[in-house]
């Protein structure tokens, strides 16, 4: 086979697809047959300089995609496979490998590069290929200019692999000593300094050291601050995006430096080239980003000499940043409203002076404010669609009392703007300001209100105009109806936006059916607008919403009625019958929230049903989601009467359950078993077997998406309330399962913030079924079968709370759980509670909770355990 693995991987590339597919077929059956082999045949491709660059090329994408993939379950099969290879064979792979970077052809270095970087990527934390980082440093200054830029590279991408606990502090140095000298402008090959660049993006991470030493700290940003200067575009672009990554990963060290940073800043943003402008903008926004979290979690007043790690380099840099950032403003691209994708010098501005809004506040407005009224009526569109984006961006940041009256002075000019305004763009940027005003300064906690029973007609008038406009600037104007819509939603029995219901819904149906409605997201936002209007309005527009739902089910019902579509418009169909399905779920959630229109909607259960049902015959993953909600929806207000649908809706629940590809469709159909068993109570009982089995099934497989088991857990609670001491059955299977999640989700010490969070989720999914199977039981004779695993759930509460590292959500399920214990076990709890070792420091820590839902939690859980130590 290795004679001809030149010409199979020429083939596989092929423009003929027969010739591609036998290929890719040859290519699998020799991995299957002799992995090691095959591996070994592709590193030598990769190394042969004799070979097509093209055969090169792919040699080595396959060998990198033997070595990782994007599922973790998978990513982990490849990892053992690999560390289980005999150790010659790995050992010529690497020689392979490493003789490739210093071959003359470009892709095959670069590629080598990244398959090194995925192989150091398994072996360093395994303390194997200990060698390696020191012969790719070892006399990388003598090096032929081609040969060092690969290697920089590869130290870049190896970064990237490892974590920085993986190199001792020693390599750090020496890689870091290494990738700062190839940036230096004394550097003559731009392709070694670019790699060098770039290699030191992936490095900061690890050198938190390096940044606590003053003069190394010195000489790293010196460098850096050297290359932003150099006359190449992609140097100075990966130099500005290293200045960014070290404006949140060091923004404690940044004071000596801010000062040069924005000079530097300033003239790239005013004078450079886009990619670069775009970083250096990228670097105020990230300043930003640093100070909004610090001030956020230290809250807003602290003394002078307080240890808030916060510097003010917003506040400080405000005099000459806003004047920069609105010039920026000025350079609108002429086709930026018609493309969704689009960023530009002007969007990257307008997008940093909002977060320069939420990080100073009030101290903005005199600053943009002149610039706005000068601006604003200039006859060139860009100055006033630049004037209109500049009074939209601060809206969310200062209060309501510096705005208020702005926006009272500049309304009415919007609104004659968006209707009269020559151009689309100042209009687009119109409707969206007009949105921001209503999301941030429209609704039940603001006290000036901006929208008055005087003003109120002639904006919902000017918006329903809007709507009729082009794509781009419709969809803003149904963003701003949203926003108006949402600004009510607490306003009682009776809404200014009453009269006008009937009206708002028949345009935003208009905007579904209009021709171009596929543009500028415009059917979507219409529908979401919809659901808005529907989701905050009051009893008194009940009767419309009841006649909403047969024209609803209408439009689902021609949806499922087409036939011979092409690709592209199963698509579009698909993306309707998912919009569809969710506008039903708000009326349903609507009209089921009330007795009188309960009893009316229930006319329609049964079609709305029968539609659902054949949406899912569809098997399609959006619409799958959406109608699964949907029919939670409907479980939760049909209630009993529910289980009349169970025997046709058995498959598709079954069919949720088991589909671990589209984890998203998974994990909503746990959340709607949960539903029905709310619904049904003992009546899901013939179900739960089917149910329980698949649950099982998901929980033990290792290709299901973790995020879907914290849900699974909690739905055990839910079916185990439900069905009370008929659970008895699964206590076998479900108990060891929790108890085995249990014990993982304690020892998670040290981990990330994503972790913890997941930490989180998995704990309470526990703690909700433990909770859900001892009020399930509580009362029944069989209650003594859950006493053996008393002593285990108590330890989980223990160690949770030495762990100290649980949210609020946690802490009010796991006092409850303590609670539940005590209510249910009586007597025998009792002891048990009184030997645990933190529970009670455990209450009486909730017992003075700041949250009134821990303390409520914990109020109870008092009573129950006082009540069953006194048994």
């Amino acid at each position: 086979m290795a004679l001809e693995i030149t010409q199979v991987l020429l083939n596989a590339q092929s423009v003929d697809g027969v010739v591609r597919k036998h290929a890719e077929e040859s290519l699998k059956q020799f991995q299957d047959q002799n992995l090691p082999g095959f591996l070994l045949s592709l590193s030598g491709e990769l190394a042969n300089n004799d070979k097509p660059v093209d055969s090169r090329k792919l040699a080595g994408l396959i060998l990198k995609n033997a070595l990782d993939a994007k599922e973790q379950h998978r990513k982990f099969e490849l990892v053992q496979r690999w560390l289980s290879l005999d150790v010659t064979v790995k050992s010529q792979i690497k020689t392979c490998l490493m003789q490739t970077l210093s071959s003359p052809a470009p892709e095959a270095r670069s590629t080598a590069s990244q398959v090194i970087a995925k192989v150091a990527g398994i072996e360093l934390p395994q303390k194997q290929w200990p060698e390696l980082i020191g012969s790719l440093l070892s006399s990388i200054h003598q090096l032929p200019a081609h040969v060092k830029q690969s290697t920089l590279e590869t130290l870049g991408y190896l970064c990237e692999e490892v974590s920085p606990d993986v190199l001792d502090q020693d390599q750090v140095n020496k890689i870091l000593t290494a990738v700062v000298q190839g940036m230096n402008a004394s550097e003559g090959n731009n392709d070694v300094r670019l790699a060098a660049t770039r290699a030191l993006y992936n490095a900061l991470s690890f050198a938190q050291a390096n940044f606590n030493n003053d003069m190394e700290r010195d000489y790293i940003m010196r460098v850096v601050c050297e290359a932003t200067l150099s006359p190449e575009v992609k140097i100075r672009q990966a130099a500005f995006e290293c200045l960014v990554s070290i404006s949140s990963t060091y923004y404690e060290k940044l004071a000596p430096y801010i000062q040069d940073i924005f000079n530097i800043t300033a003239k790239a943003v005013r004078e450079d080239e886009e990619p670069v402008a775009l970083q250096a903008i990228e670097f105020w926004s990230s300043i930003c980003d640093e100070e909004i979290d610090i001030l956020e979690e230290y809250g807003g007043d602290f003394t002078g000499d307080s240890d808030i790690p916060c510097f003010y380099f917003i506040k400080q840099a405000l005099p000459a940043l806003v004047p920069m950032l609105l010039e920026t403003l000025l350079k609108q691209e002429d086709d930026q409203d018609q493309d969704e994708g689009a960023w530009n010098i002007a969007m990257a501005g307008g997008t940093c002076l909002g977060l320069v809004a939420r990080t100073v506040g009030d101290d903005i407005v005199p600053l943009v404010m002149p610039f706005i009224e000068e601006n604003i009526t200039k006859p060139d569109w860009r100055q006033r669609e630049a004037a209109t984006y500049a009074f939209g961006s601060i809206l969310e940041g200062p209060s309501p009392d510096k705005l208020t009256p702005i926006v009272n002075v500049a309304l009415n000019f919007m609104l004659a703007a968006l209707t009269k305004d020559p151009n689309s763009h100042v209009k687009d940027t119109t409707a969206w300001t007009l949105g921001r005003i209503f999301e941030f300064l429209h609704g039940s906690t603001v006290e000036t209100p901006i929208i008055t029973s005087e003003n109120c007609q002639q904006i919902i008038t000017i918006l329903l105009q809007s709507m009729k406009d082009a794509p781009n600037v419709a969809e803003k104007a149904c963003g701003a109806l949203y926003f108006l819509a949402q600004g009510y939603e607490d306003v009682g029995s009776s809404s200014p936006l009453t009269p006008y219901f009937q009206e708002i819904v028949q345009a935003l149906l208009t905007v579904t059916h209009r021709e171009d409605a596929g543009e500028s997201r415009l059917r979507t936002a219409a529908y979401e607008t919809l659901n808005e209007v529907v989701r905050c309005s009051t009893d008194e527009t009940a009767p419309m919403v009841m006649q909403l739902v047969p024209v609803i089910m209408m439009e689902l019902h021609r949806t499922l009625e087409a036939q011979n579509l092409t690709s592209d418009e199963r698509e579009k169909q698909n993306e309707l019958q998912g919009l569809l399905c969710g506008c039903l779920q708000v009326m349903i959630q609507k009209l089921g929230s009330s007795e009188p229109t309960k009893y009316v909607f229930m006319q329609y259960a049964d079609q709305i049903m029968n539609l659902f049902l054949r949406v899912f015959a569809c098997r399609n993953a959006t619409v799958h989601e959406e109608a699964m909600l949907a029919i939670g929806a409907l479980a939760y207000s049909t209630g009993p009467d529910f289980a009349k649908y169970m025997p046709e809706f058995y498959k598709y629940l079954e069919m949720g359950l088991q589909n671990f590809e589209e984890y998203q469709v998974c994990a909503v159909t746990v959340g709607v078993v949960g539903d029905i068993c709310r619904a049904l109570e003992d009546k899901i009982l013939p179900y739960c077997d089917g149910i329980m089995t698949q649950l099982l099934k998901d929980l033990s497989s290792n290709q299901l998406h973790r995020s879907v088991k914290p849900p699974i857990f909690s739905c055990f609670g839910d079916i185990a309330l439900a069905i009370g001491e008929n659970f008895e059955k699964y206590l076998i299977y479900a108990m060891p399962m929790l108890q085995g999640a249990a014990e993982l989700s304690v020892h998670t010490g040290g981990a990330d913030e994503e972790m913890t969070e997941y930490t989180n989720l998995l704990r309470n999914g526990i703690l909700e079924a433990y909770s859900g199977i001892f009020q399930g039981f509580k009362n029944s004779p069989k209650t003594q079968l859950l006493i053996p695993y008393a002593p285990h759930i108590l330890q989980f509460l223990d160690s949770i709370y030495m762990e100290k590292d649980m949210d609020d959500v946690v802490m009010k399920t796991a006092i409850g759980v303590l609670g539940d214990l005590a209510d249910t076990l009586g007597s025998t709890a009792g002891s048990l509670i009184q030997q645990s070792l933190s529970s009670k420091d455990f209450l009486n820590e909730c017992l003075s909770s700041e949250d009134h839902l821990i303390k409520e939690s914990a109020e109870w859980a008092k009573l129950a355990i006082s009540r069953a130590i006194s048994v």
